[in-house]
């Protein structure tokens, strides 16, 4: 039987709103009055923590630096969102999905490891210590989830066109030795967001099985 997936388009939004935006989601899952969604957004710049204290691996003053700071209940460690990163909120069903989180993370990293490869000729790679997506040891997508009822949310960070300097804020994902990269620096050039942003979406319903 072929899955439907809601997908919203959100363009812009601050963190705060994109996540009301997914705990409303949430609810509509957990009721069953939606199919599994995807929000595709993009945040002005914000630092974020999952549950565990991340004072250490936060290296400015985020207010000096004209970023937001949010801690919210994701697994993981700091991370960093900003303009050029595809940032995909994931709101599925994990009782219809099957296959648990774990299963759930691996099938997240696989959507980006088979678009590079196919679409830019570029190897990646998942590590099972430092989940996420690499490229030459550098991070290139980060993932964190929360779960609640079965019915996760939050989900990945692609980073496409992002001002890599701002990444010298944080630790990034408490990784001091690694580095990250974005699509422009491994292409060389500026990438169209929205036409990436497809192709995210194609390979996500793809390695999913959405209709």
């Amino acid at each position: 039987m072929e899955k439907k997936l809601n997908v919203i388009h959100a363009g812009r939004l601050s963190y705060c709103d994109a996540l009301e935006l997914q705990l409303q989601t949430q609810r509509d899952r957990t009721d069953n009055k939606i199919d599994d969604t995807i929000i595709i957004v993009e945040h002005p710049a914000v630092l974020t923590t999952g549950r565990r204290d991340q004072s250490h691996n936060i290296l400015v003053d985020p207010k000096e630096v004209g970023a937001e700071f949010v801690k919210t209940t994701r697994g993981g460690e700091v991370t960093y969102h900003g303009p050029g990163q595809i940032v995909g909120y994931v709101i599925l069903d994990l009782n219809v999905y099957g296959k648990g989180i774990k299963g759930f993370v691996t099938d997240l990293e696989e959507v980006f490891i088979k678009l590079l490869k196919e679409q830019y000729s570029i190897e990646a790679y998942r590590d099972l210590k430092h989940r996420g997506v690499w490229v030459d040891d550098a991070k290139i997508t980060a993932v964190g989830l929360a779960v609640n009822h079965g019915i996760t949310m939050h989900g990945f960070a692609f980073n496409v066109n992002p001002d890599l300097s701002h990444f010298d804020w944080i630790v990034p994902c408490g990784i001091p030795d690694k580095a990250v990269t974005s699509l422009e620096k491994l292409t060389g050039r500026q990438c169209d967001l929205s036409e990436v942003q497809e192709q995210v979406l194609t390979f996500f319903k793809g390695v999913f099985n959405y209709s």
